[in-house]
């Protein structure tokens, strides 16, 4: 196998838990490189599912290492939380995870402050999850955030957790009127959550090197999707980080010449979880549909996903920013049940046809998305393992979404389960 990314190519939960899970066969080393607990991914492995916030998706193949690299934000208390879990069932962690020393810990005052911030914006709150992840990045860009390294300084930790709580706090009383925040019992819990991780911390970049200069093959874990990217997804309406394949490189500490292929994760349809733009959202009786039939609520929140039908324009852009080599469609079973199927293949703004999705978030509100409809297939697809097992028409529509958006298909998912994708050469 080629070390790979895989990425999502439209607004999240496309179903990169499912596909890492079975590209992981093949692979020695997952990295997850981005993002934080406001992710949540979801395998089914048997008779069991598993719903992960932080933990690559391979964990529970039992000879895959597990590495959480320094692009993410650490929730310690979650990552404890899934550990304990995943334990419990039956997996063995110890000595196939490992966090990244250098990663910033996602402290309380982040989580504060998240929630303070989407309170006081009412109708203008982004959508968050309030789990801290904005205000855990602001602070590692302006060089004040607390690292994984210093959950095991005990003699440094309680000064800067104190520094730190100076400003904050004048922010929580004077902006926000929100109780402020004691240092002592938060430097006793986070220097207890520092013992109990201490045994998975690494130099994860050395680790990786060394990886690969004994052979293994390395797989990147992405979360959230392109079009949530902080650069480049519907800006304000997006994550803090940078979900494009790009970050794997900044968020792990490999190179970028060790990278083969770009695996873009997409559904056969459109969903979206939060505030924002949406083009080709269905908001009457058939989204509904599909919301239900898709079981299309977040595996962090719960809140219940916007559905739409496929957007070719949001995924050209993801195979362009990312370099995409390969689509892995999932859910392709959902729309089984529908006669005729829509797909925008793109936009027009006052009857002109746009190349891009506009970079001002008060444009969307302008587009006309143009849909072609192709036939359905009305057949369940559930039960396909080979291509040719595919129905006619759903094989037509799979074509022309990768035709539609320039790149070929490298897997299919109909179903949660392993067993359930089909592999194309």
């Amino acid at each position: 196998m080629k070390n790979t990314i895989v990425v999502g190519s439209q607004w999240g939960d496309e179903g990169k838990a499912k596909v890492i899970d079975v590209l992981a066969e093949h692979a020695d080393v997952v990295i997850r490189f981005q993002g934080g607990a406001n992710a949540g991914h979801t395998v089914v492995v048997g008779d069991q599912e598993f719903v992960f916030h932080l933990i690559p998706s391979a964990i529970m193949r039992p000879t895959k290492v597990c590495v959480i690299g320094n692009g993410v934000v650490l929730d310690p208390a979650q990552l404890l939380l899934e550990i304990s879990e995943i334990e419990e069932r039956g997996f063995d962690v110890r000595g196939r995870l490992w966090l990244a020393d250098n990663m910033q810990i996602v402290m309380p005052w982040h989580v504060q402050l998240d929630k303070a911030k989407e309170a006081a914006a009412g109708k203008n709150a982004i959508g968050t999850t309030g789990r801290g992840i904005g205000p855990a990045y602001v602070d590692k860009v302006a060089r004040s955030g607390i690292r994984l390294c210093d959950l095991l300084d005990p003699e440094n930790l309680p000064a800067k957790v104190e520094q730190i709580l100076e400003e904050k706090n004048v922010l929580f009383t004077k902006v926000y009127g929100v109780e402020p925040l004691q240092a002592a019992p938060i430097v006793a819990e986070y220097l207890e959550f520092g013992r109990k991780l201490q045994p998975f911390v690494a130099n994860a970049a050395l680790l990786l090197e060394k990886a690969m200069k004994a052979g293994k093959h390395l797989l990147f874990e992405g979360a959230q999707g392109t079009i949530l990217d902080v650069d480049h997804g519907s800006y304000p309406y997006v994550t803090s980080s940078n979900t494009i394949a790009g970050s794997a490189c900044c968020g792990s500490g490999v190179g970028p010449t060790a990278i083969q292929s770009v695996i873009g994760v997409v559904k056969a349809y459109t969903t979206r979880v939060g505030n924002g733009p949406f083009p080709t959202e269905l908001d009457g009786a058939l989204g509904d549909s599909i919301r239900k039939w898709g079981g299309e609520f977040g595996a962090t929140t719960g809140r219940p996903r916007r559905c739409g039908w496929f957007d070719a324009m949001v995924v050209r852009k993801a195979v362009r920013v990312n370099g995409i080599t390969g689509l892995a469609i999932t859910k392709v079973d959902i729309l089984d049940q529908l006669p005729e199927i829509q797909v925008c293949t793109g936009y027009t703004i006052d009857g002109q046809p746009i190349e891009d999705l506009p970079v001002q978030v008060k444009d969307f509100t302008r587009i006309e998305p143009v849909y072609e409809t192709l036939p359905g297939w009305m057949q369940d697809t559930s039960k396909a393992v080979s291509w040719a097992d595919l129905p006619e028409n759903a094989k037509k529509y799979l074509e022309r979404l990768a035709e539609l958006v320039g790149a070929p298909i490298a897997m299919v998912s109909t179903g949660p389960r392993r067993d359930q994708a089909i592999i194309l050469p």
